[in-house]
């Protein structure tokens, strides 16, 4: 490639970055405390009453005109109009709060809970309500075979603390508490910052590492090391998907799943789906309160889904719906990857903040040079030793008839009576 050329392209996703950090979703969706302590002055009984600050979508919609005005006929122009679409509707969904039309973005965005994945058939919906009957049936377990300890906001950020500087070095972001924030933690190539008043078990202190440090921050680094294609440091709308499905299955790889955080989960992209029926935010707040018992996490649930949309029903929040949606399409993808016999593309996953249909793309610029190697990884991707035996077995497992063999073993188990072992 000349000189020109990758010069054309680096300009392109400079001007994208840029547009990309005056559309930080998140952060223009927040509420303040007192809507939560208004809430429950009025015994829960009342809609809460938000308002957004004033989005001006000019400067945005001008830098990515800037930038198609120089994009051409390549699968690299066709990858840079993807970031430059995605920009442009996180743009107007950010000046459409309140309205209907903040959920037709939100859809553009991130999907439904009734679109089809991958295989045409199966839903987010569907893999939440199969998730919800499973853990449904283990409701029973005997609790003392989980032991659970509680664990201060303080002690949770000494923990990350103490990983982001062993995995990152002097790049390590500051850990920081904060009274407000759209979840209990929320991470960037800077700082990490979980929420006070959040609560905590144990098993969080694994999975948030994971999660947050080990996928978040480590593609942020990444990202912001690509000098030529600067566009992958932009954590926008467009990678979300993708970007929180490695991080989900980054906490199943590493053994830091547990049952309640499936639950979450699954109880999110329900409680969009019951918004997008027309539940308003108290009915949804009464599910989740029936769901978790606990009235400031119930509270905090129903946030998530009705930030930025109608607090009478019919139009939400759909980002929450990513999680399970992106963990089923990289789990896939990685599948693939091995049966394919491409795990070289695996790296890629962290160069920066991407789509999976970013991959081949990124794959191209690799080759030209411009797509740097990541510069940290977590350890599971690391060394793939145990990563690419998993994925192997689960390929095969994938054509087995689960039904045949489901069938047999519960025959198998029918008389069976239940197992109580005292330890």
């Amino acid at each position: 490639m000349s000189s020109s050329s990758s010069d054309r392209i680096s300009s392109i996703c400079e001007t994208l970055h840029r547009a990309a950090r005056e559309t930080r979703v998140l952060s223009h969706l927040g509420w303040s405390s007192q809507v939560r302590e208004q809430f429950f002055k009025d015994g829960g009984r009342e809609l809460p009453v938000v308002e957004y600050p004033q989005y001006d979508t000019r400067p945005v919609f001008e830098l990515i005109e800037h930038a198609r005005g120089s994009m051409q006929g390549s699968s690299i122009d066709r990858w840079l109009e993807r970031q430059a679409e995605a920009i442009h509707t996180s743009a107007q969904m950010l000046v459409s709060t309140g309205t209907g039309t903040f959920y037709q973005c939100s859809r553009r965005l991130y999907g439904g809970p009734d679109d089809p994945l991958l295989d045409g058939t199966s839903t987010s919906l569907t893999l939440a309500q199969s998730f919800d009957q499973t853990l449904d049936s283990l409701s029973g377990f005997d609790r003392r075979f989980l032991p659970e300890r509680e664990v201060s906001s303080d002690e949770m950020a000494s923990h990350i603390k103490s990983a982001a500087l062993e995995l990152f070095a002097g790049d390590a972001p500051q850990i920081l508490l904060v009274d407000e924030l759209s979840a209990n933690a929320l991470a960037g190539s800077e700082r990490i910052r979980i929420r006070r008043d959040a609560s905590f078990n144990d098993k969080d202190i694994a999975q948030l590492i994971h999660h947050e440090a080990g996928v978040h921050v480590a593609t942020s680094l990444n990202g912001r090391y690509q000098q030529q294609l600067p566009i992958l440091a932009a954590s926008h709308a467009g990678t979300t998907r993708t970007q929180e499905g490695i991080a989900v299955f980054s906490e199943f790889i590493t053994g830091s799943m547990d049952l309640e955080r499936l639950r979450r989960l699954a109880d999110r992209t329900i409680a969009i789906k019951m918004a997008a029926d027309g539940a308003d935010f108290i009915q949804v707040y009464r599910y989740f309160l029936e769901r978790t018992g606990a009235e400031v996490q119930a509270f905090e649930n129903t946030r998530r889904v009705f930030r930025g949309g109608v607090m009478t029903g019919g139009a939400p929040f759909t980002k929450d719906i990513v999680y399970l949606d992106g963990l089923i399409r990289v789990h896939n993808f990685l599948r693939t990857l091995v049966a394919q016999g491409r795990p070289d593309c695996l790296q890629l996953l962290f160069c920066g903040k991407l789509d999976l249909e970013d991959i081949p793309v990124l794959a191209e610029l690799s080759q030209m040079g411009l797509c740097e190697a990541p510069r940290y990884l977590p350890d599971w991707a690391k060394d793939m030793r145990f990563l690419l035996s998993y994925l192997a077995y689960s390929s095969f497992l994938n054509t087995i008839d689960l039904q045949a063999v489901g069938s047999h073993y519960e025959q198998l188990l029918h008389d069976a009576p239940l197992v109580k072992l005292d330890r």
